[in-house]
């Protein structure tokens, strides 16, 4: 499998694509560690902190799947770039102004959400134009959720090392400016100049004409929920303990556990067709949330967060098979950006509950709203099961397209399946 990623990064513009995406998600990455702490520097309460999270994860929510679809009929250059620009804007408006003025501040995170520029979807809209053949560009998404990954094991340091040599409010502009130039990276780049959409079928719903997306949806909605109110209870956490360096690392830990897990799940073939597979591995991410709630010790603390992310990689690497299998044609960046959109909702109402959860409560009943999003991610799964069988088919879908779902399988993976 490292040998196949190296095939990949050698491919003629992949290792900037990647590296451009990864970096230019940094903001969206790390934006609810950053408001959280921003708010709670500036004297805002746990409350608050959520609220303002949970309002950049619901205006990222409506703008991801928009600015999918504009990505969709208008290409990548023309919304990716000016749409990063407006994000970095809305977030140096809250830096600049701070909590003085409440819906200034509430005016800025939605501004810099609604903004957010779809890259992930846009990422995996161009592999099959850089890559040759589908288990190339299926392994791409293999790697594309490990490579995410250090992100997020990096991102959570980064901001704390910004907060602590500089303050809360520097981070969010250096953080945003970063992201605006992985942006910048990416547009500029020759796939992403010349990509264009398959031809697709005019319908209002779009991707979500399709029951099978709309399943797994709902499952990422709860896993979202779960990691969103780990990040409210990782600073409630800190807190208890007296170190504002601990939250960095119980992020850390969960980001360095997802890579981990990754990086394992890619080691070996899997039998079967990913939306059975995904059962099993949702099931023993909820199973890793669990023991948050105990809130022992720091060391120990840290252990349980990575054994917490172990299986989110691989969660997400399958996920992102699903989506190619289910959604219509011509619809590749918006169905990702959906998915992208759900898991930001529900980190939003997860950072929402779990504020009033530690102040009503306790740190540990914060974290026992993840354990709670984990459980409800696989009754979902348990529940459509159904429904995810087998893709759904339209006139319109045809083999071979952009998202070719016509017996699409994980890179190196046999599938007894057959559609």
């Amino acid at each position: 499998m490292a040998a196949g990623y190296l095939d990949i990064l050698r491919a003629r513009h992949a290792a900037r694509l990647l590296t451009g995406t990864l970096v230019g998600r940094l903001p969206n990455g790390t934006a609810h560690i950053a408001i959280v702490l921003f708010t709670r520097a500036e004297g805002g309460s746990y409350t608050l902190a959520g609220a303002l999270a949970a309002a950049y994860g619901l205006a990222t929510a409506v703008g991801q799947p928009l600015l999918g679809r504009a990505v969709d009929l208008h290409g990548q250059p023309r919304v990716q770039f000016p749409a990063a620009v407006v994000s970095a804007l809305g977030m140096s408006l809250l830096a600049f102004t701070g909590l003085s003025s409440l819906p200034l501040a509430y005016l800025a995170v939605i501004v810099a959400g609604v903004a957010t520029p779809p890259l992930e979807g846009g990422l995996r809209a161009l592999w099959p134009s850089v890559l040759k053949g589908e288990g190339q560009v299926h392994r791409a998404y293999a790697m594309d959720a490990v490579a995410q990954e250090i992100m997020f094991t990096i991102g959570p340091l980064l901001v704390t090392v910004l907060v602590s040599l500089w303050s809360p409010a520097a981070a969010l502009l250096v953080i945003n400016a970063i992201g605006v130039l992985g942006a910048l990276s990416v547009v500029l780049s020759e796939p992403s100049r010349t990509w264009r959409s398959a031809p697709r079928e005019a319908h209002w719903l779009g991707a979500l004409r399709s029951p099978g997306l709309l399943a797994l949806l709902g499952t990422f909605f709860f896993v979202g929920l779960a990691l969103g109110s780990i990040t409210v209870a990782g600073v409630a956490y800190a807190d208890d303990h007296g170190r504002e360096s601990v939250y960095g690392w119980l992020m850390a830990a969960l980001g360095l556990g997802a890579l981990i897990g990754g990086l394992a799940y890619g080691t070996r073939q899997w039998a079967g067709v990913p939306e059975r597979r995904l059962r099993y591995i949702v099931g023993l991410l909820a199973l890793g949330y669990l023991p948050l709630t105990l809130t022992p010790s720091v060391p120990v603390m840290t252990a349980l967060a990575a054994l917490a992310g172990v299986f989110l990689a691989p969660a997400i690497a399958c996920s992102f098979i699903v989506v190619d299998r289910h959604a219509p044609r011509g619809t590749v960046t918006e169905a990702f950006s959906w998915l992208v959109t759900t898991f930001g909702v529900g980190a939003a109402v997860g950072t929402a509950v779990a504020g009033p959860a530690v102040e009503l409560g306790s740190t540990a009943w914060s974290f026992a709203v993840a354990g709670a999003g984990g459980v409800a991610a696989l009754v979902v799964l348990l529940s459509t099961g159904r429904v995810l069988a087998a893709p759904s088919r339209t006139p319109a879908v045809v083999t071979g397209s952009e998202n070719d779902r016509n017996g699409a399988v994980e890179p190196g993976f046999s599938s007894g399946h057959k559609a």
